[in-house]
């Protein structure tokens, strides 16, 4: 089926700015609060938000097998469970609504004022449940960075690590949307010369600049996916900081892996951005040595050229950017990631996440955590106001944003903005 959306000389009607994030050729998908306190799925062009159950409602989806509350719903678990053909013939149908030349809508006054939204009239939601987490851990310069800062640096890489697509099964709980402020997490310590541990607010919390990807029904239990088949199963990407506990972590990762150190906060970009979307920013993975067994091994550009920058912004000030990466550098892509994931026969749902793991490039200003860019603490980095960070102040607020960009066409993601606040202090009841 023809990617007509992607049509990189199709104008909308609607003003897109010049340097948006959201095209018609963009057409990413959301789930939004409307001003009159009602909850829709809907698209984005440039900064004008779409209501996708009001434009189906009335009858701009025809001849598209579609139930009639497809998108009169909270989640797109039931839209993503319809697999890519249903999203492929909706994003071409949006495209064509949208087009300059189609009259349609764009000269339907009362239409309008029901569809369209400001963006200062919708407050995003988190637009999908998420029935299972897996963080992978798949950046070769970041698990060499961290390997060299808590082992040897000659053997900074486990065994494993070159052979398979290391990742854990986190928690989903505490998955939120930008915008939501977190508190300091609390936990179990093993203070620098200490015999005994403490108990109190982490002192090295940090941000991971990572991206996630969003599959739908895809196999049932003892059912690996093929390699050359999982991008069939892969909705879209969104933009991922997954909030970590420095000292948390260290003290208690051993020897069965990330939990409280990793589990009190996971923020999101609000708009998941197809791998449709995406088509034309393919590029080559990574060389892999050695060359993995035959059931990872993928044939063709299964890698993304996606732009990503972190920045801080302390309470008043303001932001400084701190890294600059890209989503090309990771070692093992999606395809490999989500193929290793089922091998074994472990089903995936609609509305799963699977987190990249923090994407750190060849460069000191592309490493994505301050556990990297302060190098254990060690280079304090500097601030626009001044001041300078080891890891992340309270009141500091992180902000990540991506885009793709070519000769013909820019592809954004906006922005995960998150607060962190103090550690939580419940008000006292009279």
């Amino acid at each position: 089926m023809p990617l007509s959306a992607n049509n990189p000389d199709r104008i909308s009607w609607l003003h897109v700015n010049r340097d948006s994030d959201f095209p018609i050729q963009n057409i990413p998908f959301g789930v939004f609060l409307t001003k009159d306190d009602i909850i829709t799925i809907g698209t984005r062009i440039g900064d004008t938000a779409i209501d996708l159950g009001a434009l189906h409602q009335l009858g701009y989806f025809e001849g598209i097998p579609l139930t009639d509350d497809i998108f009169l719903q909270d989640t797109l678990n039931d839209f993503i469970a319809d697999g890519r053909k249903t999203w492929r013939l909706v994003r071409n149908r949006i495209a064509e609504i949208f087009d300059a030349e189609n009259p349609t809508l764009k000269n339907n006054t009362a239409h309008k004022e029901t569809i369209l939204f400001r963006l200062d009239e919708i407050e995003m939601q988190l637009p999908i449940y998420i029935g299972d987490y897996t963080d992978f851990y798949a950046s070769k310069e970041h698990a060499t960075n961290v390997g060299s800062m808590f082992r040897d640096p000659e053997n900074a890489l486990m065994p494993n690590w070159l052979h398979l697509p290391v990742g854990y099964h986190g928690r989903s709980s505490s998955i939120i949307p930008s915008g939501i402020p977190i508190h300091r997490p609390q936990g179990q310590t093993m203070p620098e010369g200490a015999k005994t541990p403490v108990f109190g607010p982490s002192k090295l919390v940090d941000f991971e600049l990572e991206m996630a990807f969003i599959t739908t029904d895809a196999n049932d239990l003892g059912e690996p996916i093929p390699i050359d088949e999982a991008e069939e199963y892969i909705f879209g990407l969104v933009l991922f900081n997954d909030w970590s506990a420095r000292d948390i972590q260290k003290w208690e990762y051993v020897p069965l892996g990330p939990f409280l150190g990793k589990n009190f906060a996971s923020s999101m970009s609000p708009w998941i951005v197809t791998l449709d979307a995406l088509e034309p920013f393919r590029v080559e993975s990574p060389k892999q040595d050695p060359k993995p067994l035959p059931y990872l091994q993928s044939k063709g550009k299964k890698s993304f050229d996606i732009n990503l920058e972190a920045s801080i912004m302390p309470k008043g000030a303001k932001e400084t950017t701190v890294c600059k990466s890209n989503f090309k550098y990771m070692y093992w892509n999606m395809s490999q990631q989500l193929a290793h994931h089922t091998v074994n026969g472990c089903p995936v749902n609609s509305g799963d996440m699977m987190g990249s793991g923090t994407i750190s490039g060849p460069t000191e200003d592309s490493y994505g955590s301050m556990l990297e860019l302060s190098w254990k603490g060690t280079k304090p980095v500097k601030m626009r106001d001044g001041s300078e960070r080891k890891f992340i102040n309270d009141y500091d607020t992180v902000i990540m944003r991506g885009y793709c960009k070519n000769d013909d066409v820019r592809i954004g993601f906006g922005s995960v903005k998150t607060q962190l606040l103090p550690v939580f202090n419940p008000k006292k009841t009279k």
